[in-house]
Protein backbone atom coordinates (compact mmCIF):
# COMPACT_ATOMS: atom_id res chain seq x y z
CA UNK A 1 0.00 0.00 0.00
CA UNK A 2 2.83 2.40 0.81
CA UNK A 3 4.52 1.57 -2.49
CA UNK A 4 1.18 2.14 -4.24
CA UNK A 5 1.02 5.73 -2.98
CA UNK A 6 -1.24 5.66 0.08
CA UNK A 7 -1.01 8.70 2.38
CA UNK A 8 -2.04 7.02 5.64
CA UNK A 9 -2.96 3.51 6.77
CA UNK A 10 -5.78 2.40 9.06
CA UNK A 11 -5.30 -0.96 10.76
CA UNK A 12 -8.45 -2.76 11.83
CA UNK A 13 -8.52 -4.29 15.29
CA UNK A 14 -10.22 -7.72 15.11
CA UNK A 15 -13.43 -7.95 17.14
CA UNK A 16 -16.19 -10.52 17.47
CA UNK A 17 -19.05 -8.05 16.87
CA UNK A 18 -17.95 -5.46 14.29
CA UNK A 19 -21.35 -3.81 13.98
CA UNK A 20 -20.37 -1.17 11.41
CA UNK A 21 -18.89 -3.66 8.95
CA UNK A 22 -20.37 -5.39 5.94
CA UNK A 23 -19.77 -9.05 5.03
CA UNK A 24 -16.25 -8.61 3.62
CA UNK A 25 -14.70 -7.01 6.70
CA UNK A 26 -16.87 -9.08 9.07
CA UNK A 27 -15.29 -12.16 7.51
CA UNK A 28 -11.83 -10.62 7.86
CA UNK A 29 -12.46 -10.06 11.58
CA UNK A 30 -13.59 -13.67 11.95
CA UNK A 31 -10.60 -15.09 10.10
CA UNK A 32 -8.19 -12.96 12.12
CA UNK A 33 -9.70 -14.00 15.46
CA UNK A 34 -9.84 -17.67 14.50
CA UNK A 35 -6.19 -17.38 13.50
CA UNK A 36 -5.32 -16.19 17.00
CA UNK A 37 -4.87 -12.47 16.31
CA UNK A 38 -5.00 -10.40 19.48
CA UNK A 39 -4.14 -6.87 20.63
CA UNK A 40 -0.41 -7.60 20.71
CA UNK A 41 -0.59 -8.54 17.04
CA UNK A 42 -2.41 -5.31 16.19
CA UNK A 43 0.28 -3.30 17.94
CA UNK A 44 2.99 -5.28 16.15
CA UNK A 45 1.32 -4.43 12.84
CA UNK A 46 1.17 -0.74 13.82
CA UNK A 47 4.87 -0.82 14.61
CA UNK A 48 5.75 -2.43 11.27
CA UNK A 49 3.61 -0.06 9.21
CA UNK A 50 4.61 3.11 11.05
CA UNK A 51 8.26 2.16 10.47
CA UNK A 52 7.70 2.98 6.80
CA UNK A 53 7.11 6.61 7.77
CA UNK A 54 3.43 6.43 6.83
CA UNK A 55 0.98 7.85 9.42
CA UNK A 56 -0.70 4.83 10.99
CA UNK A 57 -4.03 4.71 12.84
CA UNK A 58 -6.02 1.93 14.45
CA UNK A 59 -9.75 1.51 13.89
CA UNK A 60 -11.27 -0.44 16.71
CA UNK A 61 -14.49 -1.17 18.53
CA UNK A 62 -14.63 -0.11 22.10
CA UNK A 63 -15.04 -3.32 24.08
CA UNK A 64 -11.50 -4.64 23.42
CA UNK A 65 -10.01 -1.24 24.28
CA UNK A 66 -12.05 -1.03 27.47
CA UNK A 67 -10.82 -4.45 28.52
CA UNK A 68 -7.23 -3.62 27.62
CA UNK A 69 -7.35 -0.37 29.59
CA UNK A 70 -7.58 3.20 28.34
CA UNK A 71 -4.20 4.45 29.50
CA UNK A 72 -2.40 1.22 28.68
CA UNK A 73 -3.82 1.21 25.15
CA UNK A 74 -2.87 4.83 24.51
CA UNK A 75 0.62 4.24 25.88
CA UNK A 76 1.20 1.05 23.88
CA UNK A 77 -0.28 2.53 20.70
CA UNK A 78 2.03 5.53 20.98
CA UNK A 79 5.03 3.28 21.65
CA UNK A 80 4.21 1.30 18.51
CA UNK A 81 4.23 4.48 16.44
CA UNK A 82 0.47 4.97 16.08
CA UNK A 83 -0.79 8.52 15.61
CA UNK A 84 -4.53 8.10 16.02
CA UNK A 85 -7.48 5.86 16.80
CA UNK A 86 -10.86 5.69 15.05
CA UNK A 87 -13.61 4.42 17.36
CA UNK A 88 -16.83 3.85 15.35
CA UNK A 89 -19.04 2.74 18.24
CA UNK A 90 -18.02 5.44 20.70
CA UNK A 91 -19.25 9.01 21.08
CA UNK A 92 -17.28 11.84 22.74
CA UNK A 93 -19.66 12.17 25.70
CA UNK A 94 -18.95 8.57 26.69
CA UNK A 95 -15.20 8.76 26.22
CA UNK A 96 -13.78 11.04 28.96
CA UNK A 97 -11.17 8.56 30.16
CA UNK A 98 -10.09 7.77 26.63
CA UNK A 99 -9.81 11.44 25.70
CA UNK A 100 -7.57 12.12 28.70
CA UNK A 101 -5.35 9.13 27.89
CA UNK A 102 -5.17 10.09 24.21
CA UNK A 103 -4.22 13.67 25.03
CA UNK A 104 -1.50 12.53 27.42
CA UNK A 105 0.07 10.37 24.71
CA UNK A 106 -0.53 12.71 21.77
CA UNK A 107 -2.88 10.21 20.08
CA UNK A 108 -5.54 11.74 17.82
CA UNK A 109 -9.07 10.58 18.78
CA UNK A 110 -11.27 10.27 15.69
CA UNK A 111 -15.05 10.02 16.03
CA UNK A 112 -17.51 9.57 13.16
CA UNK A 113 -20.36 11.57 11.69
CA UNK A 114 -23.03 10.33 9.29
CA UNK A 115 -25.75 11.82 7.07
CA UNK A 116 -28.16 11.41 10.00
CA UNK A 117 -25.96 13.42 12.37
CA UNK A 118 -27.46 16.67 13.60
CA UNK A 119 -25.50 19.91 13.32
CA UNK A 120 -25.08 19.81 17.10
CA UNK A 121 -23.57 16.30 16.91
CA UNK A 122 -21.24 17.38 14.11
CA UNK A 123 -20.13 20.39 16.17
CA UNK A 124 -19.31 18.17 19.17
CA UNK A 125 -17.26 15.81 16.99
CA UNK A 126 -15.54 18.76 15.33
CA UNK A 127 -14.50 20.17 18.71
CA UNK A 128 -13.33 16.81 20.05
CA UNK A 129 -11.55 15.16 17.14
CA UNK A 130 -7.91 15.67 16.37
CA UNK A 131 -6.37 15.10 12.96
CA UNK A 132 -9.56 14.83 10.92
CA UNK A 133 -13.29 14.06 10.97
CA UNK A 134 -14.39 10.70 9.57
CA UNK A 135 -17.59 11.17 7.54
CA UNK A 136 -19.53 8.00 6.73
CA UNK A 137 -20.88 8.59 3.23
CA UNK A 138 -23.96 6.40 3.61
CA UNK A 139 -26.30 5.07 6.26
CA UNK A 140 -25.33 1.42 6.44
CA UNK A 141 -22.42 -0.96 6.88
CA UNK A 142 -19.06 -0.82 5.14
CA UNK A 143 -18.59 -2.35 1.70
CA UNK A 144 -17.73 -1.45 -1.87
CA UNK A 145 -20.62 0.09 -3.81
CA UNK A 146 -21.26 0.94 -7.44
CA UNK A 147 -21.93 4.57 -6.48
CA UNK A 148 -20.75 6.79 -3.67
CA UNK A 149 -23.58 7.98 -1.43
CA UNK A 150 -25.26 11.05 -2.89
CA UNK A 151 -25.43 12.71 0.54
CA UNK A 152 -21.67 12.56 1.05
CA UNK A 153 -20.97 15.97 -0.47
CA UNK A 154 -23.73 17.59 1.57
CA UNK A 155 -22.35 15.98 4.72
CA UNK A 156 -18.86 17.31 4.03
CA UNK A 157 -20.27 20.82 3.63
CA UNK A 158 -22.11 20.50 6.93
CA UNK A 159 -18.95 19.34 8.69
CA UNK A 160 -16.92 22.21 7.26
CA UNK A 161 -19.47 24.63 8.61
CA UNK A 162 -18.66 23.38 12.13
CA UNK A 163 -14.88 22.75 12.09
CA UNK A 164 -11.67 23.55 10.24
CA UNK A 165 -10.44 19.96 10.55
CA UNK A 166 -9.92 18.00 7.31
CA UNK A 167 -12.83 15.73 6.37
CA UNK A 168 -12.23 12.13 5.29
CA UNK A 169 -15.07 10.32 3.50
CA UNK A 170 -15.40 6.56 3.72
CA UNK A 171 -17.77 3.64 3.03
CA UNK A 172 -18.30 2.56 -0.53
CA UNK A 173 -15.23 3.72 -2.46
CA UNK A 174 -13.63 0.94 -4.51
CA UNK A 175 -12.29 2.44 -7.77
CA UNK A 176 -10.03 5.24 -8.91
CA UNK A 177 -12.98 7.00 -10.51
CA UNK A 178 -14.93 6.99 -7.26
CA UNK A 179 -11.85 8.17 -5.39
CA UNK A 180 -11.55 11.07 -7.82
CA UNK A 181 -15.21 11.99 -7.28
CA UNK A 182 -14.85 12.04 -3.51
CA UNK A 183 -11.54 13.90 -3.67
CA UNK A 184 -13.37 16.62 -5.55
CA UNK A 185 -15.16 17.69 -2.38
CA UNK A 186 -13.41 15.95 0.54
CA UNK A 187 -9.90 16.17 1.98
CA UNK A 188 -9.29 12.42 2.16
CA UNK A 189 -10.77 9.18 0.82
CA UNK A 190 -11.06 6.11 3.06
CA UNK A 191 -11.03 2.68 1.39
CA UNK A 192 -11.41 -0.60 3.28
CA UNK A 193 -13.48 -3.44 1.84
CA UNK A 194 -12.12 -3.13 -1.68
CA UNK A 195 -8.57 -3.56 -0.39
CA UNK A 196 -9.58 -6.58 1.69
CA UNK A 197 -11.13 -8.16 -1.42
CA UNK A 198 -7.99 -7.39 -3.41
CA UNK A 199 -5.84 -9.07 -0.78
CA UNK A 200 -8.16 -12.07 -0.57
CA UNK A 201 -8.41 -12.63 -4.31
CA UNK A 202 -5.07 -11.41 -5.64
CA UNK A 203 -2.62 -11.10 -2.78
CA UNK A 204 -0.21 -8.23 -2.10
CA UNK A 205 0.31 -7.35 -5.77
CA UNK A 206 -3.43 -6.80 -6.23
CA UNK A 207 -3.41 -4.53 -3.18
CA UNK A 208 -0.49 -2.57 -4.62
CA UNK A 209 -2.28 -2.16 -7.97
CA UNK A 210 -5.57 -1.04 -6.44
CA UNK A 211 -3.80 1.39 -4.12
CA UNK A 212 -1.99 2.90 -7.10
CA UNK A 213 -5.30 3.27 -8.96
CA UNK A 214 -6.94 4.93 -5.97
CA UNK A 215 -3.97 7.24 -5.38
CA UNK A 216 -3.96 8.29 -9.02
CA UNK A 217 -7.68 9.04 -8.81
CA UNK A 218 -7.27 11.18 -5.71
CA UNK A 219 -4.45 13.16 -7.32
CA UNK A 220 -6.08 13.91 -10.68
CA UNK A 221 -5.56 17.59 -11.61
CA UNK A 222 -9.22 18.10 -12.53
CA UNK A 223 -11.42 16.20 -10.11
CA UNK A 224 -15.16 15.96 -10.82
CA UNK A 225 -17.64 16.32 -8.00
CA UNK A 226 -20.77 14.25 -7.59
CA UNK A 227 -22.91 17.26 -8.49
CA UNK A 228 -21.32 17.78 -11.88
Amino acid sequence: MVEGGVDAIEIGMPYSDPLMEGPVIQKAHQVALEGGSRMKDVLRAVQAVSATGTPTLVMGYWNPVHRYGFSRWATDLKAAGGVGAITPDLIPEEAPEWLVAAQEQGIAPVFLVAPSSTDERIAVVGRTNRGFVYAAAVMGVTGARSEVGSRAQELVSRVRAQTDLPVAVGIGVSTGEQAAQVAGFADAVVVGSALVVALRDGGPEAVRALTAELAAGVRRPARPTLSE
